[in-house]
């Protein structure tokens, strides 16, 4: 247990003990809070960015121009597709028109991959370099040598070559190797494809030491359970890194190799960490097979883009962007480029939380969803004006859940969106800490705007006489303030925070306030970073009054 100790301006001292409870009730001076566990938000733009899809633009299959302008539309960021040096200016053409970088899978070539990566990067296409695609079914020839149903070894020491060549390579500094997919479930023999790094002691072929690549890489297809149909946390599972289920996930590829009797990777624990993406995935609404409807796969592909970062996928490629009658109705989006619900859907998820920019040090938001479903998830995520985007949605294969996210504290206006809907608010709520929504198979989102960093409280108690003070509760998880503070009449009025020198370190309140108490939440960090120990003033400023209160905290 440690202790926060709170001065008040007549130096009176206050023992807080601080507990590490994911949820506890707080008494500040008369009100009683029951504040739900916080949780940090991940900024917008990291969740945005990691939405990526294929394309067959290297197999001459698809449009630049017309894809270029489907992933805008969609709000996709990232394209993965074959190396093919005839292509190079039709990617640099697509990043031109939308800003979508390439995740370049080799020709099985290196000098002429390193060289197409070097182009693009030039350009500020490239996003990553891959390793062969699918070896257990394209096979590699490598040094005179070709992989078999026996052997793996030249696709190990390809994978391991390119590696070395992108690092070597000063152009190429920063940009990530992808690992070949599938090599490491497929291995016949154990060359160490299920590491990223071979360990001591792994007994591979391929020596202790030797380096493949930054991220693993699996084909981990949602719809793994095809002949089943959707079944409840289709998304989720499949992304889980430690289900050995149909998903032909992280576990069988790094943790358990699948062929044969398999071998050895990562442990359990070791796979809940380790960087990863995903290159392929999807489901189809028409052909051969089991297939889902438009609307189905336009739910679910929200799910899964979730899902997957949820659980700490860094990209996810979808397979892929446009219906192919030789290869398959995957798409996003039709033959001919307009969009199926999965692309409307999609772009109306990226629309709503449209953002660019990155935040230094993103906030917390105190919440909880009460009886929590197994197929409801959650995702808290932030703007870079602040405003917070919490993306709630289930998984459920029928039905529907009634769910209330409560935050504890009141927020002034949360606006509902629903992306199968549209891109406007479904409901807007006022002075509100509770939101309850239904959700069945897609996300809804609930938005809470940036306010200038004020929360209020519900008042309570009589008016005060005049503008005063209430007191300074400090919340022991996010390390933040509540300030109390009343005003007998509704008036102008600012509240703002400075050091010891006199430096604003952040504004709270600037605007009209009605009469009664308030109280108004500092997220315990300035402008740019988390506040220090210290003493602090905090100055309330009306038409005829100023007044100040002395806070100093020691953590």
């Amino acid at each position: 247990m440690r202790t926060l100790v709170l001065k008040s301006e007549k130096n009176r001292i206050f023992y807080l003990p601080v507990i590490i409870l994911s949820a506890i009730p707080l008494v500040l001076f008369g009100l009683a809070l029951n504040v739900p566990a916080q949780s940090a938000a991940v900024p917008v733009t990291d969740f945005l960015n990691s939405i990526g899809v294929c394309t067959h633009i290297g197999q001459g299959v698809d449009n630049a121009s017309q894809s270029a302008a489907a992933m805008a539309y969609a709000g996709i960021r990232n394209l993965r597709d074959d190396g093919r040096s005839g292509h190079i200016q039709d990617w640099i053409t697509v990043y031109n028109q939308s800003g979508v970088r390439t995740a370049l899978l080799t020709d099985q070539n290196i000098a002429s991959t390193i060289n197409m990566a070097k182009q693009l990067r030039t350009a500020g296409a490239l996003l990553a370099v891959e390793g062969p695609n699918e070896p257990n079914n394209w096979p590699v020839t490598y040094q005179g040598q070709t992989s078999s149903g026996t052997t793996s070894l030249p696709i190990a020491k390809f994978q391991r070559d390119l590696y070395a060549a992108v690092k070597a390579e000063s152009a190429l500094n920063g940009i990530p190797v992808f690992h070949s997919s599938e090599a490491g479930g497929s291995e016949p023999d154990n060359c160490g494809l299920q590491f990223l790094t071979i360990p001591a002691g792994a007994g591979a072929l391929m020596p202790d030491g030797t380096v493949y690549a930054d991220y693993a890489n699996t084909h981990n297809y949602v719809c793994g359970t095809q002949g089943s149909g959707i079944v409840d946390n289709q998304a989720w599972n499949a992304a889980d890194p430690v289900l050995n289920g149909p998903w032909d996930g992280l576990y069988v590829e790094y943790g358990h190799t699948w062929w044969g009797s398999g071998f050895n990777g990562y442990t359990n624990q070791q796979l809940l960490t380790l960087p990863r993406v995903t290159t392929e995935t999807g489901w189809t609404t028409s052909g051969t097979g089991k297939n889902i409807s438009e609307d189905q796969q336009g739910r679910l592909f929200l799910n899964l883009y979730l899902s997957q970062f949820k659980r700490n996928w860094k990209y996810t490629f979808i397979y892929m962007l446009r219906d192919d009658p030789n290869q398959g109705y995957w798409g996003l989006f039709h033959t001919d480029y307009t969009p199926k619900l999965s692309g409307t859907y999609l772009h109306n998820f990226t629309a709503i939380l449209a953002d660019t920019g990155a935040i230094s040090l993103p906030g917390h938001l105190v919440y909880s969803i009460p009886g929590q479903p197994a197929t409801v998830h959650d995702l808290l995520l932030q703007k870079k004006n602040g405003t917070f985007e919490l993306v709630v949605w289930n998984e459920k294969a029928t039905g529907s859940n009634a769910v209330s996210v409560n935050m504890g504290i009141v927020f002034a206006e949360v606006r509902v969106y629903d992306p199968v809907l549209g891109i406007t608010p479904v409901q807007t709520l006022a002075n509100v800490n509770s939101v309850s929504i239904t959700v069945s198979d897609h996300p809804l989102i609930i938005e809470i705007p940036n306010q200038t960093g004020t929360v209020f409280l519900p008042r309570s108690g009589n008016l005060p006489k005049g503008p005063r003070f209430g007191g300074v509760f400090i919340d022991t998880f996010t390390k933040g303030i509540y300030i109390r503070y009343g005003v007998p009449a509704s008036q102008e009025m600012s509240l703002c925070i400075y050091d010891v020198r006199g430096r604003q370190v952040e504004m709270l309140v600037n605007g009209r306030q009605d009469a009664g108490y308030h109280t108004v939440f500092f997220p315990g960090r300035g402008n740019t970073s988390r506040i220090a120990n210290g003493v602090y003033y905090c100055q309330m400023q009306t038409a005829g009054l100023s007044s100040v209160q002395k806070v100093q905290i020691v953590r």
